[in-house]
Protein backbone atom coordinates (compact mmCIF):
# COMPACT_ATOMS: atom_id res chain seq x y z
CA UNK A 1 0.00 0.00 0.00
CA UNK A 2 2.92 2.56 0.81
CA UNK A 3 4.53 1.71 -2.01
CA UNK A 4 1.21 1.96 -4.50
CA UNK A 5 0.49 5.47 -2.43
CA UNK A 6 4.37 6.63 -3.21
CA UNK A 7 3.93 5.47 -6.81
CA UNK A 8 0.94 7.48 -7.56
CA UNK A 9 2.26 10.50 -5.30
CA UNK A 10 5.13 10.44 -7.76
CA UNK A 11 2.70 10.49 -11.04
CA UNK A 12 0.90 13.30 -9.61
CA UNK A 13 4.43 15.43 -8.57
CA UNK A 14 5.52 14.55 -12.03
CA UNK A 15 2.33 15.79 -13.83
CA UNK A 16 2.72 18.81 -11.73
CA UNK A 17 5.99 19.63 -13.10
CA UNK A 18 4.81 19.03 -16.56
CA UNK A 19 2.07 21.04 -16.17
CA UNK A 20 3.61 24.42 -15.08
CA UNK A 21 4.91 27.38 -17.82
CA UNK A 22 8.76 28.14 -18.14
CA UNK A 23 9.63 31.57 -18.64
CA UNK A 24 13.20 32.22 -20.09
CA UNK A 25 14.51 35.95 -20.87
CA UNK A 26 10.89 37.27 -19.97
CA UNK A 27 9.15 35.11 -22.41
CA UNK A 28 6.25 32.27 -21.04
CA UNK A 29 5.87 28.99 -22.70
CA UNK A 30 2.86 27.17 -22.00
CA UNK A 31 2.56 23.92 -20.78
CA UNK A 32 0.22 22.90 -24.16
CA UNK A 33 -0.33 24.52 -27.54
CA UNK A 34 -3.84 23.42 -28.99
CA UNK A 35 -3.70 23.46 -32.69
CA UNK A 36 -6.95 23.24 -34.65
CA UNK A 37 -7.80 20.41 -32.12
CA UNK A 38 -4.69 18.98 -32.25
CA UNK A 39 -2.85 19.23 -28.46
CA UNK A 40 0.72 20.12 -28.55
CA UNK A 41 3.60 19.60 -24.88
CA UNK A 42 6.25 21.27 -24.41
CA UNK A 43 9.56 19.78 -25.20
CA UNK A 44 11.83 22.26 -23.91
CA UNK A 45 13.20 26.08 -24.55
CA UNK A 46 16.42 27.83 -24.58
CA UNK A 47 18.12 31.62 -25.66
CA UNK A 48 19.79 32.09 -28.60
CA UNK A 49 22.64 34.33 -27.75
CA UNK A 50 25.73 35.38 -29.62
CA UNK A 51 28.24 37.82 -28.47
CA UNK A 52 27.40 38.19 -25.06
CA UNK A 53 23.54 39.51 -26.63
CA UNK A 54 20.30 37.81 -25.97
CA UNK A 55 18.68 37.53 -29.57
CA UNK A 56 15.63 35.22 -29.35
CA UNK A 57 14.12 32.32 -27.25
CA UNK A 58 12.66 29.24 -29.13
CA UNK A 59 10.82 26.63 -27.26
CA UNK A 60 9.65 23.45 -28.91
CA UNK A 61 6.59 21.79 -29.03
CA UNK A 62 5.85 17.82 -29.71
CA UNK A 63 2.89 15.38 -29.55
CA UNK A 64 5.12 13.29 -27.20
CA UNK A 65 8.54 15.06 -26.11
CA UNK A 66 11.33 13.42 -26.05
CA UNK A 67 15.23 14.65 -25.74
CA UNK A 68 16.02 12.70 -29.12
CA UNK A 69 16.92 15.24 -31.58
CA UNK A 70 16.52 13.02 -34.60
CA UNK A 71 13.51 11.72 -33.64
CA UNK A 72 11.97 15.35 -33.67
CA UNK A 73 13.34 16.25 -36.73
CA UNK A 74 12.04 12.58 -38.77
CA UNK A 75 9.11 11.83 -37.11
CA UNK A 76 5.75 12.82 -39.21
CA UNK A 77 3.75 13.96 -36.83
CA UNK A 78 2.30 17.83 -35.65
CA UNK A 79 5.09 19.68 -33.74
CA UNK A 80 5.90 23.27 -33.68
CA UNK A 81 8.97 25.55 -33.21
CA UNK A 82 7.96 29.06 -31.32
CA UNK A 83 10.41 31.72 -31.64
CA UNK A 84 9.88 35.06 -29.59
CA UNK A 85 12.31 38.04 -30.37
CA UNK A 86 13.74 39.76 -27.20
CA UNK A 87 16.55 41.93 -28.95
CA UNK A 88 16.31 44.98 -31.03
CA UNK A 89 19.20 43.93 -32.72
CA UNK A 90 17.35 40.92 -34.91
CA UNK A 91 16.38 42.65 -38.01
CA UNK A 92 14.58 40.86 -41.01
CA UNK A 93 17.70 40.97 -43.03
CA UNK A 94 19.38 39.18 -39.91
CA UNK A 95 17.32 36.73 -39.51
CA UNK A 96 17.25 35.53 -42.94
CA UNK A 97 21.02 35.79 -43.35
CA UNK A 98 20.77 33.52 -40.39
CA UNK A 99 18.19 31.42 -41.80
CA UNK A 100 20.17 30.92 -45.41
CA UNK A 101 22.97 30.13 -42.75
CA UNK A 102 21.60 27.64 -41.38
CA UNK A 103 20.06 25.79 -44.32
CA UNK A 104 23.78 25.54 -45.79
CA UNK A 105 24.68 24.02 -42.05
CA UNK A 106 21.88 21.43 -41.87
CA UNK A 107 22.81 17.88 -43.01
CA UNK A 108 19.06 16.26 -42.42
CA UNK A 109 16.36 16.52 -44.73
CA UNK A 110 16.52 18.48 -48.21
CA UNK A 111 15.03 21.67 -49.07
CA UNK A 112 15.33 23.40 -53.22
CA UNK A 113 16.33 26.53 -53.43
CA UNK A 114 12.73 27.09 -54.13
CA UNK A 115 11.54 25.83 -50.59
CA UNK A 116 13.79 28.78 -49.04
CA UNK A 117 13.37 31.61 -51.22
CA UNK A 118 9.45 30.53 -50.20
CA UNK A 119 10.40 30.31 -46.58
CA UNK A 120 12.40 33.11 -46.08
CA UNK A 121 9.69 35.61 -48.61
CA UNK A 122 7.44 35.25 -45.20
CA UNK A 123 9.65 37.45 -43.56
CA UNK A 124 9.59 40.58 -45.21
CA UNK A 125 8.08 43.22 -42.42
CA UNK A 126 10.26 44.80 -40.11
CA UNK A 127 10.88 42.57 -36.26
CA UNK A 128 10.28 43.87 -33.51
CA UNK A 129 10.64 42.75 -29.64
CA UNK A 130 8.48 40.38 -28.48
CA UNK A 131 7.52 39.48 -32.35
CA UNK A 132 6.46 36.22 -31.83
CA UNK A 133 6.92 33.21 -35.10
CA UNK A 134 5.11 30.26 -35.06
CA UNK A 135 6.04 27.34 -37.39
CA UNK A 136 3.97 24.82 -37.42
CA UNK A 137 4.74 21.38 -39.15
CA UNK A 138 1.18 19.41 -40.12
CA UNK A 139 2.26 15.79 -41.33
CA UNK A 140 1.17 15.63 -45.40
CA UNK A 141 1.42 19.54 -45.63
CA UNK A 142 4.25 20.84 -44.58
CA UNK A 143 5.38 23.72 -42.53
CA UNK A 144 3.16 26.48 -41.62
CA UNK A 145 4.69 30.17 -40.71
CA UNK A 146 2.51 32.64 -38.32
CA UNK A 147 3.61 35.82 -36.90
CA UNK A 148 2.07 37.59 -34.02
CA UNK A 149 -0.77 34.83 -34.93
CA UNK A 150 -1.14 36.30 -38.47
CA UNK A 151 -0.97 33.21 -41.28
CA UNK A 152 2.07 33.64 -43.93
CA UNK A 153 1.91 30.50 -45.61
CA UNK A 154 3.07 26.93 -45.92
CA UNK A 155 5.90 25.09 -47.38
CA UNK A 156 5.11 21.53 -48.40
CA UNK A 157 6.91 18.53 -47.65
CA UNK A 158 8.29 16.77 -44.97
CA UNK A 159 12.13 16.73 -46.07
CA UNK A 160 11.52 20.64 -46.09
CA UNK A 161 10.81 20.31 -42.06
CA UNK A 162 13.83 18.31 -41.40
CA UNK A 163 15.71 20.21 -43.18
CA UNK A 164 14.69 24.05 -41.07
CA UNK A 165 14.06 21.87 -37.97
CA UNK A 166 17.67 20.53 -38.42
CA UNK A 167 18.54 24.57 -38.04
CA UNK A 168 18.00 24.15 -34.40
CA UNK A 169 18.53 20.74 -34.12
CA UNK A 170 20.61 19.21 -36.21
CA UNK A 171 24.33 18.55 -36.27
CA UNK A 172 25.48 21.77 -37.06
CA UNK A 173 22.81 23.81 -35.09
CA UNK A 174 22.64 27.39 -34.82
CA UNK A 175 23.63 26.82 -30.63
CA UNK A 176 24.09 23.97 -29.03
CA UNK A 177 23.04 25.33 -25.81
CA UNK A 178 19.71 26.41 -27.20
CA UNK A 179 19.71 22.48 -28.81
CA UNK A 180 20.15 21.29 -25.24
CA UNK A 181 16.95 23.59 -23.69
CA UNK A 182 14.61 22.46 -26.79
CA UNK A 183 15.46 18.94 -25.82
CA UNK A 184 14.92 19.56 -22.43
CA UNK A 185 18.52 18.89 -21.52
CA UNK A 186 19.08 21.68 -19.34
Amino acid sequence: MKFILSTVLILFMAQGATAQNRTISGVTFLPKLDIKGKSLFFNGCGLREKYTLDLYVAGLYLEKTTMDANKVMAADEMSAIKIVITSSKVTRDKFNESVKDGFENATTGKATAAQIGQFKGFFVDAFNVKDEILMIYVPGKGVAVTINGKFKGLVEGLEFKKRLYAIWLGDKPASAKLKKGMLGRL
